[in-house]
């Protein structure tokens, strides 16, 4: 039974306890930041000057109303003590002059970052002066009222702080009870010469301490809306950074990023999506794209599309070819999945979409180089194997071989090892670059050798070169071997490509600081489509008459001037021959 009374007394005694903390616990550290003890500094310094009207304006009513009854007889004022009639215009002024300081010292520096220090000097400038003015007259003055208007206008105008508060009342009451019961004045009330009563002790108590409770709770309150105002913004601040993040994921994706309905139309997309079908804008997709299954060239692949999806829920590497907005074709490999809401009804498609057109025509490049190799090299072996068999079919002992079969053989072998060195210097220059040795070069010399060298070859294709190459042109920091082979692989890709009895001519002028080179032809000239892939790794031209060849010669020359600091590229109209141009610097 004792236990269970005890339980009894000690639930409520606990819930009162747990409320009394919650309610009245000193704030933690986190909740006083700097940011809210400036923000509430500055509520403060804004509502002391509202307050400091306030009581100004009060004060000032209360003055005109002591002039009055100086000129002229309030009844009111007869029931006071002769020393407080005569007296109180002068306690009056000076409260004044003491609010119209506060209101001097509102603007400077130090009531700005101060104002709980300013707060405070005004409040006891007001209610202290009372005070020290019936000290210095030898009587003691219990002004309930005037602290009443005073604090609870401090608690209405300015609810904040609640210690600032306390302090206030705590030096106006400390000054009244300790100064007035030292001294021992008495109040100059002849029927209550006391300076305090239980009554007026319970009233004081109960007034401030209904003003702090108050004050301190709606600090509280201002205290824990201003962190939820933080947290929010704190909050939206994030959710905006992320939106920004994911944003910027979206617009500056390589891929492109789509939303399409289940009836065809796109419904977002990004800027790449719409770089991949030829718009400027992603917006254009989105008005233009009415109906995606039109975009395809093989109008069966979008319902295909849509039967794997209803299928499977997703696609992955889903390749086809679309129509651009120009016109033009590209593939395009498509990554998706449906989206559905909890009842499992379908709201979109979701997914990127990848341009490999590049990568499939690496595929169809590869394709034609495995050709080029099996061919190339494949037949030239097979011819050698064949005529080593015949040979070897022979009954005889000691073979003999006529010198034009051994020709034949050591023209086959070079074919294969001119193969083999081109693949492994495209090889090299593709992983390692083109290593150069640089020494001062005269561009003539190099032209020269290179004729030289093919004089042979143009005499077989009944060719006639023109050098128009100046000796006084500025010497080049270059590497002659590799200059060599640029010139040498532009001379035979143009009378490999071209019907005998070609004009070709070389020429070489100086422009600024680069060194402009040119090797010109008469033939069948190269259409737009093959001059943007001539310099490509493993293109072959279309109008080849000579099989030896993987496509490598425009790509080395291309390595090989772009590793001298130039440019190479090509000017052709179709029946109208062609010009090869490339740059060199000179320092």
């Amino acid at each position: 039974m004792g236990k269970v009374a005890w339980m009894l007394i000690a639930t409520p005694f606990t819930t009162v306890q747990s409320w009394w903390r919650k309610t009245f616990s000193a704030p933690t550290t986190d909740e006083t930041t700097t940011l809210y003890r400036a923000w509430r500094n500055r509520f403060l310094w804004q509502r002391l000057r509202l307050w400091l009207w306030l009581a100004l304006i009060c004060l000032l009513s209360f003055t005109l109303r002591d002039i009055y009854g100086f000129l002229f007889s309030l009844k009111e004022l007869e029931s006071l003590p002769e020393i407080l009639r005569t007296q109180r215009l002068v306690i009056n002024i000076a409260m004044l002059l003491s609010i119209l300081i506060c209101f001097a010292l509102h603007k400077t520096k130090l009531g700005r970052n101060r104002p709980d220090l300013l707060f405070l000097g005004s409040s006891w400038a007001i209610s202290l002066a009372s005070q020290l003015f019936a000290t210095l007259r030898g009587f003691a003055l219990p002004d309930a009222i005037g602290w009443s208007l005073l604090f609870l206008s401090q608690a209405i105008l300015m609810p904040v702080c609640w210690i600032v508060h306390l302090l206030s009342q705590v030096g106006v009451l400390v000054y009244y009870f300790g100064v007035n019961t030292v001294l021992g004045l008495k109040t100059p009330v002849p029927e209550h010469p006391e300076i305090y009563s239980v009554t007026f002790l319970l009233y004081i108590f109960w007034f401030c301490a209904i003003c702090d409770i108050g004050v301190y709770l709606y600090d509280r309150l201002q205290r824990s809306e201003f962190y939820a105002r933080q947290e929010l913004e704190f909050a939206y601040q994030k959710l905006k950074v992320a939106e920004t993040k994911y944003r910027s994921i979206f617009e500056n994706a390589v891929e492109g990023i789509f939303q399409s309905s289940p009836d065809g139309r796109y419904i977002t997309a990004n800027p790449a999506l719409a770089s991949i079908y030829g718009y400027s804008l992603a917006e254009e997709v989105t008005a233009h794209s009415t109906d995606i299954q039109q975009l395809y060239v093989d109008p069966n692949r979008r319902a295909e599309f849509v039967r794997l999806m209803e299928k499977y829920g997703s696609v992955s590497e889903f390749e086809s070819q679309i129509y651009r907005r120009d016109g033009s074709i590209v593939w395009i490999s498509e990554k998706a999945y449906a989206v559905r809401d909890e009842q499992g009804k379908l709201l979109y498609y979701e997914g990127l979409i990848e341009d490999i057109t590049q990568r499939k025509q690496t595929e169809e490049e590869l394709r034609v180089f495995f050709h080029a190799v099996s061919h190339d090299l494949r037949n030239p072996v097979l011819g050698t194997l064949m005529v080593l068999r015949n040979l070897l079919a022979s009954p005889e002992e000691n073979i003999s071989i006529s010198r034009s079969i051994l020709e034949r053989m050591i023209q086959s072998s070079d074919r294969q090892l001119n193969l083999i060195n081109s693949l492994m210097e495209a090889h090299v220059s593709e992983v390692q670059g083109v290593v150069l040795q640089r020494q001062p070069v005269q561009l003539l010399t190099v032209v020269e050798a290179a004729i030289a060298d093919l004089e042979p070859l143009l005499e077989q294709n009944q060719a006639k070169l023109t050098n128009l190459v100046s000796a006084d042109l500025p010497l080049l920091n270059a590497d002659p071997t590799q200059l060599w082979r640029v010139f040498s692989n532009l001379i035979v890709n143009s009378l490999k490509h071209n019907p005998p009895g070609l004009l070709l001519t070389i020429n070489a002028t100086r422009e600024n600081e680069m060194i402009y080179c040119t090797v010109s032809d008469n033939g069948t000239g190269i259409s737009q489509q093959q001059s943007d892939r001539l310099f490509d790794l493993y293109f072959r031209g279309a109008n080849i008459r000579n099989s030896v060849s993987l496509g490598l010669g425009l790509y080395l020359c291309k390595q090989i001037i772009n590793a001298h600091g130039g440019e190479i590229g090509v000017n052709s109209v179709l029946d109208a021959g062609s010009t090869f141009w490339f740059t060199l610097p000179i320092s």
